[in-house]
């Protein structure tokens, strides 16, 4: 069975081994074919290395002193019992991820407008948060531009200059067709109108058919995320994001199941490992000044998801579960949760447990991406409705300035809005409460009108 993974090398490393044998993949460790079509990737940088890179002894060779590559491929084995390593490489799990969308049949509650009328957009814009020159990365299927502007009624800003496109995929940005993505993207926009998008569609990056394989992997992620970083910070060859006053990702995706990953205890596993290679990338980000939003996930008490199999504890994980990025629960535009959310705290294994973060608004009626009358539902609607909030913010209060990506979150925490009968602090059900922008707003003063 062929299954695929990640394993992690110095830069010079995984050069050597590429200029051994390129037609054939590389002259990688036995057992070990490298994915030809599938580009190596800078995880993190050379700080995060030094401070949270643990794996094998031969791995940390020369970690201190140059970046680490990501290196895509496949093992022969099983999922059951992978190998921990190959060639003294530890091997990490490259598991499936798939969209927030909640499959639960009901109605709407309200529609977009009321989401922007409890969001207090009107104050927000008032003092020129609007997300102008923001950026707002839609990691997800793709965008479909006309969509938007069909539902909107004017046409959103979109960066393709900058935005990223899987291997192989023939798709232009913003032509993706009209599904998950698009839904996020019209959500991203009911706080910041004018900020502009970037077309990120790990979810629709196509890996070679055969054994294991899966459609949309991590490692896709992975890939985009080390785009979008060198970007940001004007590496050579990768665009130019730096030219915008503030990036915001958000990430309506996850992982549903632990049967999804490499059994417990492996040391490549994904969900309960803070030292897997996309974790490490997280940290970088966030260090970065790039503010990243997840969806917490669709396998609440009341309602699960049918890709949770029932599980409904420790089920924020991998990079939901992160320090690093602010985790997203739904609730309805009478701030009540919706059953499917998922609830903490977080799987075991990734400090500090206490995900999700803060609450969004889901679940109503918006950019129809799904059909006349279906909502925007999941926390995967959630999710970007609180990154358009923290793009709106980001118009005036500069991460490279005013406020960092770790002081960013904890506004947002601080100032969420306490569901009764909830007391003050965090709860299994809201994280510290409801997204409310303008009082973070506030916390900056009169200067920002």
């Amino acid at each position: 069975m062929q299954i695929p993974v990640l394993l992690m090398l110095p830069q010079s490393t995984a050069n050597a081994a590429v200029s051994m044998a390129p037609e054939a993949g590389g002259g990688f460790p036995e057992g070990f074919t490298a994915d030809p079509d599938f580009p190596m990737m800078v995880v993190g940088d050379t700080a995060t290395a030094d401070q949270s890179f643990v794996a094998s002894a031969d791995d940390s060779v020369g970690a201190a002193s140059e970046p680490l590559m990501a290196v895509r491929g496949f093992i022969e084995g099983s999922m059951d019992d992978p190998p921990t390593e190959i060639g003294g490489h530890t091997v990490y799990a490259d598991p499936e991820i798939d969209t927030c969308l909640t499959c639960i049949g009901t109605p709407p509650v309200g529609n977009w407008v009321d989401v922007g009328t409890m969001l207090d957009t009107a104050a927000l814009w008032s003092f020129g948060m609007d997300g102008s020159n923001v950026a707002i990365g839609i990691v997800d299927t793709g965008i479909n531009l006309a969509h938007l502007a069909n539902k909107l009624g004017w046409t959103p800003n979109l960066d393709a200059l900058n935005s990223w496109t899987p291997p192989r995929a023939g798709t232009l940005p913003g032509d993706w067709p009209v599904h998950h993505g698009t839904m996020c993207a019209f959500d991203a926009l009911i706080a910041a109108p004018n900020a502009t998008l970037i077309d990120i569609p790990v979810l629709s990056a196509r890996q070679p058919s055969g054994g294991s394989t899966i459609s949309a992997t991590l490692s896709a992620a992975i890939l985009a995320y080390s785009s979008v970083l060198a970007s940001w910070n004007s590496s050579a060859g990768f665009g130019d994001l730096s030219q915008y006053s503030g990036l915001v990702l958000s990430n309506s995706w996850g992982v549903f199941h632990p049967s999804w990953d490499f059994p417990p205890g492996h040391p490549g596993r994904y969900i309960d490992n803070p030292n897997h290679p996309f974790m490490l990338q997280l940290e970088a980000m966030s260090r970065g000044g790039i503010d990243l939003f997840f969806a917490a996930g669709n396998c609440g008490g009341d309602c699960p998801d049918g890709r949770c199999q029932n599980r409904t504890t420790d089920v924020i994980m991998g990079a939901s579960a992160s320090i690093d990025v602010m985790s997203i629960a739904g609730c309805d535009i009478n701030d009540d949760r919706v059953g499917y959310s998922s609830q903490g705290p977080s799987i075991a294994g990734i400090p500090p447990g206490s995900k999700p973060d803060i609450t969004a608004y889901t679940h109503f009626s918006g950019s129809e991406a799904f059909g006349p009358g279906t909502p925007d539902s999941g926390t995967s609607a959630a999710c970007p409705v609180a990154a358009g909030c923290m793009a709106a913010l980001r118009t005036k209060i500069s991460p490279r300035g005013a406020a960092t990506t770790y002081m960013m979150y904890d506004h947002l925490r601080l100032n969420a809005a306490v569901k009764v009968p909830f007391a003050p602090g965090w709860n299994a059900d809201y994280g510290f409460g409801i997204i409310r922008p303008v009082d973070v707003a506030n916390l900056f003063g009169p200067w920002i009108v």
